[in-house]
């Protein structure tokens, strides 16, 4: 099968002002040469002007609200695509980011991706709020179904991605009522399934670290989730590309990486046209 399109999806952790910053992550982004990126945690007007001045060849898309951090799309050039920002995403918390949803059109096929940067806190409420948002984003799939079967077609094919924050929770007050971030995901795994989706296999389980120096062990935060009958390219047999630190060999490699880049990996998937 023939690649349809690639995409990228990183959390640039408080992607602001520092304009040396902005440069080198724009630069490592351009490398990548993805139809399609998501950047989140956008917070500063400095990376809007860079991106359009240094990526000439895309066009750029953000969510907006009073949310501080904005998730930010790229789309390049000659590649059809229709941005809707998804207010239902933010679970009725205002300061919660939307999700925002890019479909592109490859051959006459439609492709709907969305892109989700999900609430944070291992405390009740953080996963409460991921718990509503992950099956909000699940159950979206039936209506893309309907409208894609109106349209004469099977199925959606539908892609959710992004920063899930997938930590688990801490009960601090009664022992044992923990939930560890592998249950979370395997809820989340089961919910897939029965909308005939799957998270897609990673070439790193774990995309976020705090450097070596903290106490926060490295973890499984950022996801992608697709209908099963799409088919991706394989990097050493997985669906996904970690990129960044999770490629570093050396302890003090990856520290250096987070500190000029950011504490997650980028993802990089290619879709291959059905």
């Amino acid at each position: 099968m023939a690649k349809a399109f690639s995409v990228v999806s990183w959390n640039v952790e408080h992607f602001k002002e520092d304009r040396s910053r902005v440069e080198r992550v724009v630069d490592f982004l351009k490398k990548q040469k993805p139809d399609i990126f998501a950047l989140y945690e956008v917070e500063g007007s400095v990376v809007f002007k860079e991106l359009v001045q240094t990526m000439k060849e895309y066009t750029f898309h953000i969510t907006e609200g009073p949310q501080v951090q904005e998730i930010l799309l790229g789309v390049q050039q000659g590649l059809t695509s229709f941005f809707t920002q998804k207010i239902e995403f933010k679970s009725g918390t205002t300061a919660m980011r939307p999700g925002a949803l890019l479909t592109v059109t490859v051959a006459g096929i439609h492709y709907p991706l969305l892109f989700l940067h999900t609430a944070s806190g291992n405390d009740p409420r953080g996963l409460g709020l991921r718990d509503d948002m992950m099956l909000r984003a699940v159950d979206f799939r039936k209506p893309l179904d309907a409208a894609a079967k109106k349209a004469g077609g099977e199925s959606a094919n539908y892609i959710f991605l992004g920063d899930f924050n997938t930590m688990g929770m801490e009960y601090k007050f009664v022992k044992g009522r923990d939930i560890s971030a592998e249950d979370e995901l395997t809820k989340l795994a089961k919910q897939a399934k029965k909308r005939n989706m799957r998270l897609l296999t990673k070439s790193s389980i774990n995309t976020w670290s705090n450097g070596s120096k903290s106490s926060i062990p490295d973890s499984n935060l950022d996801h992608v989730v697709a209908a099963d009958h799409l088919v991706f390219t394989q990097f050493d047999g997985n669906d996904v590309s970690v990129r960044g630190w999770a490629e570093k060999k050396t302890t003090q490699e990856k520290d250096e990486w987070i500190k000029q880049f950011s504490d997650h990996s980028l993802l990089y998937f290619e879709v291959h046209k059905v």
